[in-house]
């Protein structure tokens, strides 16, 4: 078997680990005995979950149409929270043992009281982490949130966590998240040509995996890509930013590429958002994964955390810089109000700055691609535009 096809069946293997958690989920639990727990996005401290010796596993919008979850929740509530109730109402949540959270938004507090309702007997926690990142009593509270969190596990699982688990676990998951952005970093250099599907693929599969498989896993991957020659490309280089809580799905970014464009960088959920802070090790754990919470909005930025010493425009503008992207595509999830309300700060940098830039609004029930490609076409005619008149001058 030759590289190219060595490559391939390994993404093959993770892409069908990212298109069916549950069934992950299922099969880890009977080889192990042991518990899986789904937790919601965005910043939910995984390794306190490995540590308990339970399988923390991101629950992803799926592509099922909503049925039973249409009377539980209202239809101006985004896709992934009307996603995550339909599947409560289905029984696509059973592979889980506990539902847990930090973040919230209305619409995620929404669902998880809707399927506190449909599945009354689901252990559902939120431990909520305080969005102002500035205040004084931030971090004492985020420290309580932790300890907390930590409390219901043992109480779910049945045993304690001990301090020494909780640093294993986070050099493991420090470990993943290196291999994965090494993959980034090659990407930006041009090193390599995965798409952006194959990217999304690589970031899913670590939200659903044993870290250690899937690290296994990466590390096969990363010996096969660095042994392949650099792959130059003459494509307008575009940076992808939004989604904050679930996947774009695959067919948009497929129709993204197919206009001419390669996707170098990205700020999305399911991609460098997730991996792109490591928690700090050798120190006390738990104060270790709340220096985490404040470190990840520090290097990306969200419009769902408040800090006045970042802002995500500056940080987009910058990132564009690093890779070499030409432009951006802003994908906003319909009825997400944080990014719909911090969208306009973005548009005035991007018309400051000179960044040429497409909002692209995604939903669950389906896109209209040939009218997006229209326009994704047209933003890559922009692009090339002034480089076309530089080389006829």
């Amino acid at each position: 078997m030759d590289q190219a096809a060595k490559i391939d069946e390994i993404l093959g293997e993770l892409a069908e680990v990212a298109a069916c958690p549950g069934a992950y989920a299922t099969d880890w639990k009977a080889r192990t005995g042991r518990k899986v727990i789904g937790i919601l996005p965005m910043n939910f401290p995984a390794e306190i979950v490995h540590a308990a010796g339970a399988l923390p596993v991101t629950v992803q919008e799926d592509d099922a149409p909503i049925t039973y979850g249409r009377r539980l929740l209202h239809e101006f509530y985004c896709g992934y929270t009307r996603s995550l109730v339909d599947q409560a109402a289905t029984g696509r949540l059973a592979p889980y043992d506990g539902i847990f959270l930090v973040d919230h938004c209305v619409a995620l507090l929404g669902a998880v009281d809707a399927i506190r309702f449909e599945l009354p007997d689901m252990p559902v926690f939120l431990a909520q982490f305080t969005a102002s990142m500035d205040e004084t009593t931030t971090r004492p509270q985020i420290l309580g949130r932790i300890a907390e969190l930590r409390e219901r596990l043992e109480e779910l699982c049945g045993a304690p966590i001990e301090d020494q688990a909780i640093r294993r676990s986070i050099e493991a998951y420090n470990r993943n998240r290196g291999l994965l952005r090494r993959v980034y970093e090659m990407r930006r250099s041009g090193l390599i040509r995965l798409t952006s599907r194959q990217m999304q693929v690589l970031v899913k599969s670590a939200m659903v995996m044993d870290v250690d498989e899937h690290s296994a896993r990466m590390d096969r991957l990363l010996a096969l890509l660095e042994a392949q020659p650099a792959a130059p490309s003459s494509l307008v280089r575009l940076h992808l930013s939004g989604h904050f809580c679930h996947a774009p799905k695959p067919e948009l970014l497929d129709m993204i590429e197919s206009c001419g464009a390669t996707v170098v960088d990205d700020d999305i959920y399911t991609g460098y958002r997730y991996i792109s802070t490591d928690v700090p090790e050798g120190s006390d754990p738990v104060a270790a994964l709340a220096g985490w919470y404040f470190n990840r909005n520090t290097n990306v930025p969200c419009s769902t955390r408040a800090q006045m010493t970042v802002d995500w425009e500056s940080y987009l503008a910058n990132a564009l810089e690093k890779s070499g992207a030409q432009g951006v595509i802003v994908l906003v999830a319909k009825f997400c109000e944080p990014h719909m309300l911090y969208y306009p700060e973005l548009r005035k940098e991007f018309v400051r700055r000179g960044i040429p830039h497409l909002l692209i609004e995604t939903e669950h029930e389906g896109l209209a691609l040939e009218m997006l490609k229209t326009r994704v076409e047209a933003l890559i005619e922009v692009i090339r535009r002034p480089a076309l008149t530089r080389e006829m001058a």
